[in-house]
């Protein structure tokens, strides 16, 4: 990996080069995706099916559209017992943490006769996007589906790419099953975006569509936003990595490759104040790559967007952490609780030396489904919110009217609203 001493350029250099990563980035892409999103749209299972065989290979239609109770049971054989303990395992600590998340309305009253408060409903019709073939991810169904269900939805939708047999990944089914999901479409990418979000004979329309996919879902998702809400539009995989002169260099450079094997736009990123860490890791780089399955795809992310960057104090290190705002960001330092209050950005933050990222992944219960490409300074980690909905309650008796309608009605008039303050001042007459 590179090594490049922390300084505004070289920090400048790289935050521009991870912006190329964006979605936003892939406008070449916009054009085919707008014409599959209006075909489906106007021509509904018609061109669904013709787009499914053209880029699965596979024969879909009304009939088998939907994942059978018999498929769901096959999948149950192929899978092995022990992986369905360790989702069983995964599912109890992802639901546990989203339910502390879960929020109650409330109600405030006053003698006056006024009452305020805010009423939270769950979103009626979820779409959730897993992908498939080689990309498929059992733990992306966990993390997904279950905040929706803790948050009471009532229709979750599973759209997944099948493969050219018509059959979904078992591990995916065994996974969907397991966190309760009742509705599971083969079909995938923008056209399954454009299914969930307009609806067609065969798959129903939805309110908020969520999952990750690759450009062409991730461009579906952007353009069908306004007509169903969505998550986010996600980006590359990316850690970061802050350390100090105590820290283990075959660990961070373990995580650092548990990122770049996702894909060759992954980026991954040590942020160190120690010289000596920081070539050790480089070395610890090399010897794993050499070691690894995914070698080619490990070497491209980490020849495009890895660095390692050298850091005159933790102060400054940290300050590059708020400016990236990490997916990810691993904190293996002497005192890293101290570390983390300074941290301001960020999706997920994992803290100390046995707390690697793919723990977060499969197992501790915090969601994977994080903000990327810097995002994550707006945005945050998929919850039990992104499935409700809040409404304000206003309540006021005639008597705790009174009081305060010339306001109302001067108000209404300095804005040039006329009616609105007829619409108040009329219940005084």
């Amino acid at each position: 990996m590179r090594s490049l001493a922390l300084n505004s350029e070289n920090k400048r250099n790289i935050l521009e080069n991870l912006l190329k990563r964006s979605p936003n980035q892939y406008d070449q892409y916009a054009t085919v995706v707008e014409e599959i999103l209006k075909d489906v749209r106007n021509k509904g299972d018609k061109a669904l099916f013709a787009y499914t065989q053209q880029f699965d290979k596979a024969m879909i239609n009304k009939s088998n559209i939907l994942v059978t109770k018999e498929e769901i049971e096959e999948a149950y054989h192929l899978i092995d017992e022990s992986f369905l303990s360790v989702i069983r395992k995964a599912k109890d600590n992802i639901e546990s943490y989203h339910a502390k998340q879960k929020r109650y309305g409330w109600f405030d009253t006053t003698e006056k006769g006024t009452i305020l408060g805010q009423k939270i409903t769950p979103i009626a019709a979820v779409g959730v996007y897993v992908p498939g073939g080689k990309a498929a991810y059992p733990s992306s169904v966990l993390m997904n589906v279950l905040p929706a269900k803790v948050a009471g939805v009532e229709r979750i939708a599973m759209v997944t790419p099948p493969g050219m047999d018509g059959k979904v990944y078992p591990g995916t089914l065994v996974a969907a099953n397991e966190a309760g999901v009742a509705e599971i479409y083969k079909i995938g990418g923008a056209q399954a975006i454009a299914a969930l979000a307009f609806g067609t004979e065969s798959v129903p329309k939805v309110d908020k569509i969520v999952g990750p996919g690759n450009i062409y879902v991730a461009l579906a998702k952007k353009a069908v936003y306004g007509h169903v809400s969505i998550d986010s539009i996600a980006g590359p995989s990316e850690i970061l990595i802050l350390a100090d002169e105590t820290a283990n260099p075959k660990f961070i450079a373990a995580d650092l490759l548990s990122q770049a094997e996702h894909d060759e736009l992954a980026s991954s990123i040590l942020i160190t104040t120690s010289k000596e860490v920081a070539d050790k890791v480089s070395d610890q780089v090399d010897i794993y790559v050499n070691q690894l399955s995914r070698k080619e795809i490990l070497q491209k992310s980490l020849d495009n967007y890895g660095y390692i960057m050298i850091a005159e104090t933790m102060d400054e290190a940290i300050e590059a952490a708020n400016e990236i705002a990490s997916e990810h960001l691993e904190i293996m330092t002497k005192d890293p609780f101290m570390v983390m209050t300074k941290i301001k950005n960020a999706g997920s933050i994992f803290i100390g030396e046995y707390s690697s990222e793919p723990l977060g992944d499969y197992m501790a219960g915090p969601n994977h489904v994080l903000p990327t490409n810097g995002t994550a300074k707006f945005f945050s980690p998929l919850g039990v919110d992104d499935f409700v909905k809040k409404s304000s309650i206003i309540a006021y008796s005639r008597e705790a009217l009174e009081p305060i309608y010339p306001d109302i009605v001067r108000f209404a008039n300095a804005e040039g609203l006329t009616a609105h303050a007829n619409s108040i001042a009329v219940r005084f007459e």
